[in-house]
């Protein structure tokens, strides 16, 4: 790409300059030609040969003057040319004159004053029509290669009868960058109507000696001798290296009279043909920054040609194509950097269009968005180097009106090389496509300039923020390139191959696939056991180690939230959440407010350097079997890059027998691990719940974990079927338990048939004063009086654990009913109490309380008998409470034929005393008597029922 820029000279038609008072007719020209001629004088066909000629020729609009000459209509003030594209000249085909030689007179040796320039510097010459009152004069000069200016590709100048003429190419700013370029504000000395420029395609040829430099007659033209360049014979002039097509070669002509109003118009030479002789073979090399596996990498793009043709000074022989299409493909593994995000700006369309050989400060790409460099070196332009930058272009907005590049995709490249010094400047843009799976890249680059290049080298940066990143594994790996010709021939296929010999960060390369040892911290702001304090999550993983997919935790016993008072966020917001783009999300949420209960943080990329995103944590309704659930809606907005907004759902549950909070795996969606075809790299998720007042602390003391399972995604990262799976715990433990009160009450009371072997209803209610400052129950011991005892009737059918697992217990072990009130929850947690088997443990199958709501708990009562056997008291023990505080707890077990227990004495007869023994979770054990409270029928309705018959 370097190329456009060469030069080529040509043709500026030499249209020297003008002259010229006034005009009688409109400014114009009647004559424009282009010819490129084989030695034979024949016009040239084959694509990418040296002509041995090329002339252009110019007449401007006149009209007879009245001594039979020829007179102006308008003065010529510009005259500008556009080469056809491809067709290009070498200006170190020659020697250059310096401006001081050209403008100093020398005498040739028919007397004329031409420049000073070494006979070796000619390129060709030019003729030009002069008017006059006695009539039309031609007159000739050489045309010599000077040293161009700052801002000027290559220089040609001549003498017309004294007066210089300076003919200024350079590239043009746009595809096809053809060579433009000749002559501006033409002197008006002389006055001429037409002109002709040649150049030779080789001009060190020996026949053209005779015409060279101070050997050409100025006045008729012709031959004063013999003046040889003392050169090797190097072309100056290539023909386009592509078959398409007559070349169509362009001007803009304006006049003194009129500046600015141009006239424009083209010639045709050509076509081109014989493209099957073009030669192609570039050779190319990619190569990443690091050896490293799965690490941050910048890249070495290289590209290579060897065109031995394009210097053969041979009229036979033939350059190569140049390189029409450039498709790369990366190897699988290779995939874009998230860490490259941070920081990281873009390119807008509009300052990609602005961006020009002289764009001022602040219009065109920023510094911001640079991604890397890029050198081109051209055999045309020797021993120089055109520079430049690659940005990044800003990313499509499928949500915005319009195209944000000109692919309207999410990953694209801007090229823009500028060269001040030669007055060149190229822009390229490419097109990246991820792999959508697997984030494989893919990178077209079109519309490449068709110029002869020697060398190219793209350098992406490297460093912690780099934008690619290694393969997982050590090995070898190849690029492949697809490189199409100008020719039309088929695209040749290049392969590249590098080697990945070290684990990450230089480290051994893992002999068994990844490993997956992911990294758990857990646990509150404040410890103290008891009150409030958000709650933090942290899960980290290594470079190299399999991406985390999903997971589950189990919060510390007794770590639990309050969700009373929460609303939730509905569903359709949080699926309409997922279609939104993320700048949309952090502009407006979808969830309300009121249902956050904290935020999420999540890091990716590789190495040291990661990118980070914030998001929202809301309370959800039920989700795929659990009773309640989080969404965690991230807006994935990093540097330039929005990729959507992810939503991710996953259930909340409690262990039931524990009252263990747990995030549910199996009722989550998994962690994402690949947007628009960028592997995210997820190292370190980081989870704060942080709602004032919503979670609660233990008040339990004992040293206790969070733990986690989570889920790795295997060899093959984007397989489901492979995936593995690792535990991790962080310690817990709470403080300050000892200061914690407990003061929990019982009632019990018994109703019905209170007469020995009848069977009461048993209404228990249990009370708790709330607030912070209390320890939970944590064990519950009540021993009923002696003068109750369990029929045998009663245990004789008890529910399975199978059947009660599938809450198909029989309608017989139904003993009664229960109902929890926790200021946790807004609704009671209340459901049936059954006698449930214990698998033979004990002879008396337990009490189970199935307690049902927002959450499910279940309450295990295991039932004995103690004391001596005339006076065995009928106890039951709850040796796993949960910890949570419960306001009100309510047990009744059923009476009558469906009673459970049985009196052995009158009840009413004396007052007896339930003995109970509660412990707190906090150690602190209390210890009571609480009367029986019996509801005794009134002695006259007593009397009436005894009297009835």
């Amino acid at each position: 790409m370097r190329a456009r820029m060469a030069a080529l000279w040509l043709v500026a038609l030499a249209a020297a300059l003008l002259a010229a008072p006034a005009a009688q007719a409109a400014f114009g020209v009647d004559e424009f030609e282009v010819e490129f001629a084989n030695q034979d004088g024949s016009a040239v066909e084959q694509a990418g040969s040296h002509p041995f000629s090329m002339t252009t020729s110019v007449h401007f609009n006149s009209h007879p003057s009245g001594e039979g000459g020829e007179e102006l209509e308008e003065a010529a003030k510009d005259i500008l040319t556009v080469q056809a594209p491809g067709f290009v000249g070498d200006p170190a085909a020659v020697p250059t004159c310096s401006t001081a030689d050209f403008l100093r007179p020398f005498t040739n040796s028919g007397g004329a004053d031409v420049p000073d320039c070494p006979d070796a510097s000619a390129l060709g010459f030019a003729a030009a029509r002069l008017a006059g009152a006695k009539g039309q004069t031609e007159k000739f000069g050489a045309v010599y290669n000077l040293v161009p200016p700052p801002g000027v590709v290559a220089r040609l100048g001549f003498w017309i009868v004294g007066a210089p003429v300076t003919i200024e190419l350079g590239a043009g700013e746009s595809f096809p960058y053809n060579v433009v370029g000749g002559p501006t504000n033409i002197s008006q000395l002389i006055e001429v109507t037409g002109a002709k420029l040649t150049l030779w395609g080789v001009p060190a040829d020996p026949v053209h000696d005779p015409l060279r430099g101070h050997c050409l007659k100025v006045n008729e033209g012709g031959s004063l001798g013999s003046c040889p360049s003392g050169l090797s014979p190097r072309p100056f002039l290539t023909m386009p290296r592509a078959c398409t097509g007559p070349l169509l070669t362009g001007y803009e002509a304006d006049s003194w009279l009129h500046p600015g109003d141009f006239v424009s118009g083209t010639a045709e030479s050509g076509p081109m043909r014989g493209c099957g002789r073009l030669g192609f073979a570039p050779e190319v090399a990619a190569d990443p920054s690091t050896a490293s596996a799965e690490s941050s990498s910048g890249l070495d793009f290289e590209l290579d040609v060897a065109d031995e043709n394009l210097r053969n000074a041979s009229y036979e022989a033939v350059a190569d194509a140049d390189i029409e299409k450039l498709t790369a493909t990366l190897p699988a593994g290779v995939t874009a950097n998230p860490s490259a995000a941070e920081g990281l700006g873009y390119c807008t369309l509009g300052q990609y269009q602005a961006e020009a050989l002289a764009t001022p400060a602040g219009l065109g790409c920023p510094d911001a968005a640079k991604l890397g460099t890029i050198e081109a070196q051209t055999p045309v332009l020797e021993n120089h180097t055109l520079r430049g930058s690659v940005y990044l272009a800003q990313p499509d907005e499928p949500a915005a009106p319009g195209a944000e590049n000109p692919f309207n995709s999410f990953l694209a490249l801007y090229i823009v090389i500028r060269d001040p010094e030669r007055g060149i400047f190229i822009k390229l843009a490419a097109k990246i496509e991820p792999d959508p799976k697997r984030g494989q890249l893919i990178t077209t680059v079109e519309e490449l300039p068709p110029f002869p290049i020697s060398h190219v080298v793209m350098h992406l940066r490297s460093g912690a923020r780099a934008p690619l990143v290694t393969p997982p594994a050590c090995g070898t790996y190849t690029t492949q390139t697809l490189l199409t010709p100008t020719s039309g021939a088929a695209p040749l296929r290049r392969d590249s191959t590098f080697t990945i010999d070290s684990g990450p960060g230089g480290g051994p390369c893992p002999l068994a696939g990844p490993a997956f040892a992911p990294a758990l911290s857990a646990g509150a702001q404040s410890n103290a056991a008891g009150h409030y304090s958000p709650f933090t999550m942290r899960i980290t993983r290594r470079d190299g180690e399999q991406d985390i997919t999903r997971f589950s935790a189990t919060l510390p016993p007794g770590e639990v939230a309050k969700i009373a008072g929460v609303p939730t966020c509905q569903d359709a917001a949080i699926a309409a959440a997922k279609g939104r783009s993320g700048k949309a999300e952090l502009a407006s949420p979808s969830c309300p407010a009121a249902s956050q209960i904290g935020t999420v943080l999540a890091g990716a990329g590789v190495g040291s350097a990661l990118t980070y995103v914030p998001g929202s944590l809301y309370l959800a309704g039920p989700y795929k079997g659990a009773q309640l659930s989080v969404a965690a809606i991230v807006p994935a907005v990093a540097g330039p890059f929005d990729v959507g907004t992810v939503v991710t759902r996953v259930g909340l549950t409690l262990i039931p027998e524990s009252g263990e909070a747990e995030v549910d795996g199996a009722a989550s969606d998994p962690i994402p691990h690949i947007l628009k075809g960028i592997p995210l790299k997820l190292r370190d998720l980081r989870i704060y719940v942080d709602r004032p007042g919503f979670t609660l602390n233990p008040t339990s003391c004992n040293v206790f974990s969070t733990r986690a399972q989570l889920a790795g995604s295997g060899a093959d990262p984007f397989l489901d079927s492979d995936d593995t799976l690792a535990a991790a715990a962080a310690r817990y433990q709470a403080s300050s338990c000892a200061s914690l009160r407990f003061k929990p009450g019982l009632k019990i009371q018994l109703k019905g048939q209170t007469k020995r072997s009848g069977f009461p209803k048993l209404h228990s209610v249990v009370t708790y004063p709330q607030g912070s400052g209390y320890a939970n129950i944590g064990r519950a011991v009540v021993t009923l009086p002696h003068s109750a005892f369990i029929s045998p009737l009663r245990v004789a059918n008890p529910c399975t654990r199978p059947a009660f697992a599938e809450g198909k217990c029989p309608p017989a072990s139904r003993l009664g009913y229960a109902k929890a009130w926790t200021p946790l929850l807004d609704e009671p947690l209340q459901g049936p109490v059954y006698f449930r088997s214990n698998g033979g443990v004990r002879d008396i199958p337990d009490i189970v309380a199935d307690l049902n709501g927002q959450f499910h708990v279940i309450l295990v009562g295991a039932v004995d008998s103690v004391g001596p056997t005339n006076k065995a008291r009928l106890r039951t023990t709850f040796a796993q409470v949960p910890d949570a505080p419960v306001s009100r707890f309510v047990l009744d077990l059923k009476g009558g034929k469906e009673g459970v227990i049985e009196n052995s004495q009158n009840l009413c007869a004396g007052k007896r005393y339930v003995k109970v023994k509660l412990r707190g979770q906090n150690g602190q054990l209390r210890e009571f008597q609480t009367l029986q409270q019996v509801k005794c029928p009134k002695k006259g309705k007593a009397a009436k029922r005894r009297a009835r018959p």
